[in-house]
C-alpha cells in the first residue's frame, strides 16, 4: 500500500478563526499555516488580532494572515465578511470556532463573585450570545456555503468542563469549597457543554454534503496564573501540570485535515487525564 505522506497537507485552503485575537488564536493560527492554509482572524479586539497577526508571521514568515474586526453575533456582518471573502477568491475551506467568554480567574476584588444566587444576567446573556449563537451563526454562514461546494471542515473548540464539572476548590488556596470565594462563572461550562450538542448535530445534518464536523476538548493552559492555582489543578491532572498553548496545534492541524478524513461528531479530548480521575 503507497502511504499517502501529505493528507496534513492544507495548501490553497482558507480557514477562518473566530475569537482570533485571544489566547489560543494565534496558535490555531500557527498550526493551520504550517501546513499552507491561508488564515482569516476573527474578533471584536483589533489589538489582539494584530498580535495575532504579528505571532503568526513571526512563527511562519510565508504565511498569508488577514484580520476582520467583526462581531460574530450579528448575522448580518458574518454575511458581509462572507461576501467580501468570497469577492478576494478566499471562500471559507476550515471554520474553526474558537471564540468565548472566558473570565479570568485570579484578577478579582475581594467581593465574592460567580455565585449562582447573585449571578449576573446581562453576563450570562452575553455569554450565550458570544459562545453558542456566535457560533451557530458562523456555522451557518460559513458551514453552509461549504455544504453548497461539497466539502469542508468546521472545527469547534470546547472545553474539559464540557465533560466534567468545574471543581470550585481549586479557585480557593486551602483547596476547600466552603473556602471558595471567586466561583468559575455557570455560564461558561453550560456554552461549552452546548457546543457539543451543536456538534453532534451539525456532524449528522451535513455529513451527506461533504462537510465534517469535529470537536476539540482542551484542557486548562498555562498563561499567568496564581501558583496556588497552578498547583491545585496540576494535582487533578495525571500528567501533573497545565497545558502549554502550543500543545494543540497539532489536534487543530489533524481535525482540520484529511488526516482525520473518517472522523466527524467526535470529541478529541486533551486534558492532560484530567477527565479520567
Amino acid at each position: 500500500m503507497r502511504v499517502n505522506k501529505h493528507r496534513f497537507d492544507l495548501e490553497n485552503k482558507n480557514a477562518l478563526i473566530t475569537g482570533g485575537g485571544g489566547l489560543l488564536g494565534p496558535q490555531h493560527g500557527i498550526a493551520l499555516a504550517k501546513w499552507g492554509a491561508a488564515v482569516v482572524l476573527v474578533d471584536i479586539d483589533e489589538t489582539g488580532l494584530n498580535n495575532a497577526k504579528k505571532i503568526i508571521t513571526e512563527n511562519i514568515p510565508e504565511s498569508v494572515i488577514k484580520t476582520a474586526l467583526v462581531d460574530i453575533t450579528k448575522e448580518s456582518a458574518l454575511l458581509d465578511l462572507r461576501h467580501r471573502l468570497k469577492e478576494q477568491n478566499s471562500a471559507i475551506d476550515i471554520l474553526i470556532n474558537n471564540a468565548a467568554l472566558n473570565p479570568k480567574m485570579d484578577s478579582f476584588n475581594n467581593e465574592q463573585s460567580g455565585t449562582v444566587e447573585n449571578y449576573d444576567m446581562g453576563l450570562w446573556e452575553r455569554e450565550i450570545q458570544v459562545g453558542i449563537t456566535g457560533t451557530f451563526l458562523c456555522c451557518k454562514v460559513f458551514g453552509s456555503e461549504m455544504a453548497n461546494r461539497g466539502s469542508g471542515v468546521i472545527v469547534n473548540i470546547a472545553s474539559d468542563l464540557a465533560i466534567q464539572a468545574p471543581d470550585q476548590r481549586v479557585y480557593s488556596k486551602s483547596g476547600r469549597m466552603e473556602d471558595v470565594r471567586h466561583f468559575k462563572p455557570i455560564g461558561y461550562p453550560v456554552v461549552k457543554s452546548a457546543m457539543l450538542g451543536l456538534n453532534r448535530y451539525l456532524a449528522t445534518y451535513w455529513a451527506h454534503r461533504g462537510v465534517r464536523v469535529n470537536c476539540l476538548v482542551p484542557g486548562a493552559v498555562h498563561t499567568t496564573q496564581s501558583d496556588h492555582l497552578i498547583k491545585n489543578i496540576s494535582y487533578q491532572v495525571p500528567l501533573e501540570r497545565l497545558a502549554e498553548k502550543y500543545e494543540y496545534q497539532e489536534a487543530i492541524a489533524f481535525l482540520a485535515s484529511e488526516a482525520s478524513s473518517y472522523m466527524t461528531g467526535q470529541e478529541l479530548i486533551m486534558d492532560g487525564g484530567r477527565s479520567i480521575w
